[in-house]
C-alpha cells in the first residue's frame, strides 16, 4: 500500500489561492503603474496566444499539486515481515595486549599466538549469530568500544580479525574493559546484559581493578562469562623454529574465576583451540534470550516520481513560453 509520511504538507494546498485573493489589496497601495491604453494591448497578441492561457493555468495547478505530493513523502509499504523472536545480546571484550602475542595455540598444524586463535575461533562464532546482537570492546592499556551493539555480525567479525596486538597499548586493563562494558550494557533490558571476556587474566594497567569492576557489573545486572586464554605451553621463536616452553606466570585464572562468581557468570579455561570452540558451544546453550515478537514492513520512497514529473512539466511550460516570445 502507499502512504504519506508527512500528510500535513497537503495543508499548503490553498496557498496560491490565498495569494491571488490578497493580490488586489496589494495593488491598491498606489505603487502600480496604470496604463490608460491597456485595453489596446490585447489586440497586439494573436487570438491563439490569448487562448493558450487556460492550459498554462492548468499546468501550473498540476505542478503545484505534484510538488505538494512530493513534499508529503509518499512511500510504498510492503507486507509485514516477522523478526526473530529469540536471540542474545552479547558484548565481547577481547584482550589485545602484549601478552596475547604468546604462541601457545595451534591452528592447522601451526603454532599461533593467543590472539590469532581467538580471532579464528571467535570470528566463526560471531558470524553464526544470525539472531543475536553483538558488540566488541578491544582493550590493552586502554579499553575502546570498537563496535556498538548491532545485528551486523559480519562487521563485528571483520573488526575482530583486523585487530592487532598493541593497538590499544601493550599492557592489560581488564577492570577498565569491564567498566566500559557496564556503561554500554546498563541500558539494555534486564536479563540481556551479558559480557564475554577473553583475556589471559593478568591485570597490569587501568584505573579500575578487575574485582571492583565485577562488583559494578553485578550491581548493573550484567553476567560476565570469563574465558581464560593461555595456560598451555608457550612458544618462543628461535633461529631453529618455535620452541615450546611451559606456561609463564602471566596466566591468572584465579581473578577470572572470581569475576565470574561475583557476576553470576561462569569461568572457562581455554588452553587450546578445541577447548576454545567448546566454550562457544557452551555459550550457545547458556544465553538464549526470548525477545518480544516484532514485525517490520519494507519501505520504498516514491517522492522522486511526483517531484520529477513537476520538474519536467515546469521545463515544458518554460520552453513553451520561450517559443512564444521567439514567434
Amino acid at each position: 500500500m502507499i502512504v504519506l509520511e508527512w500528510p500535513w504538507a497537503l495543508a499548503a494546498l490553498p496557498l496560491p489561492l490565498l495569494a491571488r485573493l490578497l493580490r488586489p489589496a496589494a495593488q491598491d497601495v498606489g505603487l502600480a503603474l496604470r496604463l490608460p491604453f491597456d485595453a489596446g494591448l490585447d489586440g497586439l497578441a494573436p487570438e491563439a496566444r490569448r487562448g493558450s492561457g487556460w492550459w498554462r493555468l492548468a499546468a501550473a495547478i498540476l505542478i503545484w499539486l505534484l510538488l505538494l505530493l512530493a513534499a508529503a513523502r509518499p512511500q510504498w509499504l510492503g507486507d509485514p515481515i516477522g523478526l526473530p523472536v529469540a536471540g542474545r545480546d552479547l558484548m565481547l571484550a577481547v584482550d589485545i595486549s602484549q601478552s596475547m602475542e604468546q604462541v601457545d595455540y595451534e591452528l592447522s598444524g601451526q603454532a599461533v599466538s593467543r590472539l590469532a586463535a581467538v580471532q579464528a575461533v571467535a570470528a566463526d562464532f560471531i558470524e553464526r549469530r544470525e539472531q543475536d546482537r553483538l558488540g566488541l570492546i578491544l582493550f590493552g592499556t586502554q579499553a575502546y568500544l570498537q563496535t556498538p551493539m548491532t545485528f551486523d555480525a559480519k562487521t563485528v567479525a571483520t573488526m575482530l580479525r583486523d585487530s592487532v596486538v598493541g593497538l590499544a597499548g601493550r599492557q592489560t586493563a581488564i577492570g577498565d574493559a569491564i567498566g566500559l562494558a557496564v556503561k554500554r550494557l546498563r541500558d539494555q533490558p534486564e536479563g540481556q546484559r551479558v559480557l564475554v571476556l577473553l583475556t589471559d587474566g593478568d591485570n597490569t594497567a587501568g584505573t579500575l581493578q578487575p574485582l571492583e569492576a565485577a562488583e559494578l557489573a553485578a550491581k548493573a545486572g550484567i553476567r560476565v562469562y570469563a574465558i581464560g586464554i593461555g595456560g598451555g605451553d608457550v612458544g618462543i621463536r628461535t633461529p631453529l623454529g618455535i620452541r615450546l616452553l611451559k606456561q609463564g606466570s602471566d596466566f591468572d585464572p584465579t581473578t577470572l574465576k572470581e569475576i565470574a562468581r561475583i557476576t553470576g557468570g561462569r569461568f572457562f579455561a581455554a588452553s587450546n583451540r578445541e577447548e576454545l570452540e567448546a566454550v562457544y558451544a557452551d555459550l550457545d546453550r547458556l544465553e538464549p534470550n526470548e525477545r518480544e515478537e516484532r514485525t517490520y514492513r519494507p519501505q520504498r520512497a516514491l517522492f522522486m516520481w511526483p517531484a520529477g514529473a513537476a520538474l519536467l512539466l515546469s521545463t515544458a511550460l518554460a520552453l513553451g513560453g520561450l517559443m512564444r516570445r521567439l514567434d
